[in-house]
């Protein structure tokens, strides 16, 4: 079976996502929505690094729901608050395209209100469905962590540390304001759900906890934050532009998840622009932690295939990966809101592998 993908948006992921779909035997790219104006018009291989696909990019709302598509790959930028992205989701969905978003709806189930209530209306008048997809959201915590603990008899806590260098982003833009980079320390508070960054990821992250609690049979009663920052320890130059000594070089987002007045679930999240507020200066991607009978003790990297010299990084093609391999579980799945199954593995039959 072969099916037809609209990329939405081609920033660093989304671009990763773009070539995994023009590369892939199954799937054929028949849309390409972009948001900047030197990208529209472009044919899609021409901003892939890709030979011509005859798709044109294009910053028509309009013409994109107007496609034939069974499935929409959406990977627009974070953004506060979160939900932001909820409009054109919502049109996606309604016109009858199934969905899979990089930047969260891990468990949009876990709210209740209009938000829900909207999603819900979109994915029945569509006959569509929305699942997520990605690493962090996505790999790690409701899949990996999860997985491992079929060996635990008793489960006392479950914790996820991911652990990102952010030296090479270049945006200014993201950097800066949507992460939070180069600010004053003493001027802000991380905890505050107001704060731009923590608009944005809060949200996102419960949605995280809610799907693990679900996995794990757990009753999740409220995630609570316990978010860090930490100071430059020198002026530092980073690929975005420069962090005074002093402002933020280093966010440590921290989100525990309550069950029957206890922490039975953290999800650690460090961003750094220099290692020196790290617990060692070299950490894996996650590590993962499960305390129980047995406890489980998990490190996991990714790497690039040996003489890949392309600038993609391992994470970005992690990313597009479990997009391919979640696109038949989304197309397949009933109309409403999906939660990412335990396992969405590489699947020959579709590679011709």
């Amino acid at each position: 079976m072969t099916y037809r993908v609209i990329q939405w948006a081609t920033g660093a992921m989304g671009k990763s996502c773009l070539r995994a779909v023009i590369d892939h035997p199954a799937m054929e790219l028949v849309g390409l929505f972009v948001y900047g104006d030197d990208k529209a018009g472009r044919d899609a291989g021409d901003i892939a690094r890709r030979a011509p696909t005859g798709v044109i990019a294009t910053r028509d709302v309009g013409e994109i729901l107007a496609l034939d598509a069974d499935v929409v790959i959406h990977c627009a930028r974070l953004a506060p608050p979160y939900g932001s992205h909820d409009a054109e989701i919502l049109k996606l969905l309604a016109s009858g395209k199934n969905v899979i978003s990089i930047n969260g709806y891990s468990r949009p189930e876990h709210w209740t209100g209009e938000r829900r209530a909207a999603l819900e209306a979109a994915c029945a008048k569509g006959r569509s469905s929305l699942m997520a997809a990605g690493l962090n959201p996505g790999f790690a915590g409701e899949q990996i962590a999860v997985v491992a603990s079929g060996v635990c008899s008793a489960l006392d806590h479950v914790e996820v540390v991911e652990s990102v260098d952010c030296r090479a982003v270049r945006n200014p833009d993201y950097v800066f304001r949507i992460l939070g980079f180069g600010a004053d320390p003493t001027a802000v508070d991380p905890n505050d759900p107001a704060w731009g960054p923590a608009s944005s990821l809060n949200g996102m992250y419960t949605e995280v906890l809610a799907a693990m609690a679900e996995h794990l049979g757990l009753a999740l009663e409220r995630v609570d934050t316990d978010h860090r920052v930490f100071a430059a320890t020198e002026d530092l130059s980073m690929a975005a532009g420069p962090i005074a000594k002093g402002g933020i070089s280093h966010v440590n987002w921290r989100w525990r998840g309550v069950v029957a007045g206890e922490t039975r679930l953290t999800m650690s999240i460090h961003w750094y622009m220099e290692t020196a507020h790290l617990d060692a200066p070299d950490p894996p991607l996650w590590r993962i932690h499960l305390a129980g009978q047995p406890g489980v003790r998990i490190a996991v990297d990714l790497e690039k295939r040996a003489g890949d010299t392309t600038p993609t990084s391992a994470e970005q093609i992690g990313v597009a990966g479990t997009v391919i391999n979640a696109i038949p579980l989304v197309c397949a799945a009933a109309p409403g809101l999906v939660t990412r199954p335990l396992a969405t593995p590489f699947r020959g039959e579709l590679a011709g592998a």
